[in-house]
């Protein structure tokens, strides 16, 4: 077991340059590799700086680099335009697509009876652990997983293995791991390294992954006092203290605790990364437990076209809705179609504000139509842009026309909680 960077804190400010040295430095200490496998995240996740740390790893095997999987989940592939946006330099055809129904192999499984614990009894099915065939039989000596430690809804602090046996797993790891995450409670998991789902998967990792050749590169992200982001850390190793290290470094980074909750948020979606109410309901996620009750939570996102990435999701998105926990549980229990897609029973458990707070989401290719009957409220984009305008706003609190807002200009790089709530 080998940690071979563990470099960051919170004024770190690592250059492009420090980040090219600290990678080359530390692969090579692994010595020679002839068959090289990068797996890096998509375009949802593009300030991870994985992009610019995949095309270093390029640059230093060269040919030795034989494949590219973006770690999709059950995300849309990236289009050519996002490639060379996001991974410049790297050819284009050294990428391969992630399909989470059809490309993976089961290697074994976590039992049931582990489930039943780690859910406190609400569950008892094994969970399989899945990844993508190339990862398993690819025939690799270095597999790259690359990306970024940050607070997230399903496994407390996003990366380390949930990047293989999520974001590269397949229909029933994905569906039971985010299903298990939101039956056990969502504001008990984010920003808590150790927890159930992470459990399960360093079980699955330690018993069916450790005789892969896997190297775990992750940053840490933050933002600087005057605008822009900022690489915190970079750790690189092949155990789980590289992840304990970027998730200690990230709560201090991440995390913001308030004195008092938020009357109104007002939360701005890139359209370069959100482009569905699947990823762009991390404004939900990540501002609830900073939120009031009976606040207002408004969603600029010009960028969503879509709620679910995956046609099949977005089907059941549409039909059952964000009607909160109770109303989903019977849906799961009453219908197959959703039960057979628990991630989606999860997400629309994840993003209903459970009657507590309004949802206000004002997107730029979805109509009024199809919001309201989701169980969100509607707001239109360009009036909401003039009066909330992203350029003129500053990250935190807000004076608009008399009225105290809070903008968040990125909800995927930070988590917000009220002191009171924690």
């Amino acid at each position: 077991m080998s940690l071979y960077c563990a470099i960051g804190g919170v004024e770190t400010d690592l250059s492009s340059h420090q980040l090219n040295d600290l990678l080359t430095q530390s692969l090579t200490q692994l010595g020679a590799r002839k068959s090289v496998l990068v797996v890096p995240p998509d375009q949802s996740r593009a300030h991870s700086h994985a992009g610019e740390l995949t095309s270093y790893a390029w640059k230093y095997y060269g040919d030795r680099l034989k494949a590219v999987l973006p770690a999709l989940g059950t995300h849309t592939a990236m289009r050519p335009a996002q490639i060379a946006d996001m991974f410049p330099e790297v050819p284009e055809d050294l990428f391969r697509v992630h399909n989470w129904r059809t490309d993976v192999e089961t290697l074994g499984e976590v039992p049931a009876e582990f489930i039943h614990q780690q859910s406190e009894g609400k569950l008892n099915f094994p969970w399989p652990a899945q990844v993508n065939r190339l990862i398993s039989r690819g025939d690799f000596d270095l597999i790259l997983s690359i990306g970024q430690v940050v607070p997230h809804e399903v496994t407390g602090m996003a990366n380390y293995n949930k990047n293989l046996l999520v974001g590269a797993g397949g229909r029933e790891s994905i569906n039971r791991s985010h299903y298990l995450g939101a039956v056990y409670g969502m504001e008990r998991i984010m920003g808590r390294s150790a927890n159930p789902v992470r459990n399960v998967l360093n079980r699955a990792s330690d018993e069916f992954l450790s005789h892969l050749p896997i190297i775990y590169v992750l940053t840490v992200i933050g933002r600087r006092a005057e605008g822009g982001f900022a690489v915190r850390g970079l750790f690189i190793g092949d155990d789980i203290e590289c992840y304990q290290r970027a998730a200690e470094l990230s709560l201090q980074v991440n995390f913001e605790s308030l004195d008092a909750p938020i009357q109104k948020a007002v939360v701005y979606l890139n359209p370069r990364e959100f482009h569905s109410t699947w990823i762009g309901n991390k404004a939900v996620y990540r501002t609830r437990m900073a939120l009031a009750d009976n606040a207002e939570l408004i969603i600029l996102a010009p960028g969503v076209k879509e709620f679910g990435e995956d046609k099949g999701i977005d089907g059941l998105i549409r039909k059952y809705g964000y009607r909160g926990t109770e109303a989903t549980l019977e849906a799961v229990a009453a219908n197959a179609d959703l039960a057979s897609d628990l991630s989606a029973a999860a997400h629309l458990i994840h993003g209903c504000s459970e009657g507590r707070f309004r949802i206000t989401w004002c997107p730029g290719q979805l109509s009024k139509e199809e919001i309201e009957s989701v169980g969100f409220g509607y707001g239109d984009l360009n009036t909401m842009l003039k009066r909330y305008d992203p350029q003129k706003l500053h990250q935190g609190y807000n004076q608009v026309d008399g009225e105290d807002i809070f903008f968040i200009a990125d909800p995927g790089l930070g988590l917000w909680a009220y002191r009171g709530r924690l």
